[in-house]
């Protein structure tokens, strides 16, 4: 695992602007002053239409109409398409002709567990997944704790060790991991576990990947955004949640448009948005209702909630 001092992890991850959060300081006024019009790029995650069963293809194109910069893909829908005859050169031309980007791809390798030849495993399915997704011109992949969400207990120093290793991987294949906050999961279920292991992991790479739900849903304080460094959250997982059911009862379809329940999402946006610096906000979305309605009305109506809570928090 790569050493670094104390000092540079905080930094990195922006931990260290934890004293200027006390009573009397000026962090507010501080992170006012960095604040301008925001730069967010909007993605569709295929979560939101993948009920559908359009296929990849059908997907981006999907997005394109919709109006979105980029997509935010499933290796599982990836390795399909390969499955019945697609060619990643051929949809690489495809993403480029529609003038999308992939920002990020959901993939479930099991490289968290305690078990070593499972992770070996996992690193094995990791490296073949990183290297089609370079090809398809994407750069990231989500790292949640897949394999280790329903027994607690999990050692988040070995879990450190665990994501450096994967982080050194991204780096030989240009696809880097996004370590995941699950809400659901027995592990790393708060932000405050995930910025634990980011910042014992201590990799300049390190990344986190936040989900306005999963925050809720894990009892994380979405304040604690406020302590991260801009740097490190290149994609947000943009979705709402409602006042009911309570948050112990509430799962995956619950999840409403951005706007349409009671998350922060204004106190989330505000958090997110710096100077200089480009967020992919991306929706994922795993409501039964809006499965049942037509994908391209979906996307297109995503969009416009994603991109009113932007003008709105701004305002």
């Amino acid at each position: 695992m790569k050493q670094i001092s104390r000092r540079d992890t905080l930094t990195g991850l922006g931990l260290g602007l934890a004293g200027s959060m006390m009573p009397g300081s000026n962090a507010r006024s501080y992170s006012n002053s960095i604040k301008k019009d925001p730069a967010f790029r909007y993605c569709l995650n295929a979560s939101t239409i993948r009920e559908a069963q359009l296929g990849i293809v059908r997907e981006l194109e999907i997005a394109a109409e919709a109006g979105y910069d980029g997509m935010e893909i499933w290796v599982p829908g990836l390795q399909k398409y390969l499955e019945e005859g697609g060619s990643l050169a051929d949809l690489n031309k495809k993403i480029k002709d529609l003038g999308l980007t992939i920002d990020d791809a959901i993939g479930f390798a099991q490289w968290i567990v305690d078990d070593k030849e499972t992770r070996m495993r996992a690193m094995e399915q990791l490296k073949m997944e990183m290297d089609m997704l370079a090809q398809v011109g994407c750069t990231r992949i989500a790292a949640p704790p897949a394999g280790a969400t329903n027994e607690p207990g999990l050692d988040l120093d070995a879990a450190a060790e665990r994501y450096c290793a994967i982080v050194e991987l991204g780096k030989s294949t240009g696809v880097m991991p996004q370590l995941e906050v699950w809400g659901f999961s027995a592990n790393l279920h708060k932000i405050s576990q995930v910025m634990y292991v980011l910042a014992e992991c201590g990799h300049p790479d390190a990344r986190l990947l936040p989900d306005v739900y999963h925050l809720y849903k894990g009892g994380s304080n979405s304040d604690a955004l406020k302590l991260v460094s801009p740097d490190t959250i290149e994609v947000f997982h943009m979705n709402d949640y409602p006042a009911s059911p309570s948050r112990e009862e509430m799962n995956d379809s619950h999840r409403v448009y951005p706007g349409d329940g009671v998350a922060p999402i204004s106190d989330i946006l505000n958090d997110l948005a710096y100077e200089g610096k480009t967020t992919t906000l991306s929706l994922e979305l795993f409501n039964k209702e809006y499965w049942a309605q037509d994908p391209l009305e979906v996307a297109k109506t995503g969009l416009a909630k994603m991109k009113a809570s932007v003008k709105k928090s701004m305002g």
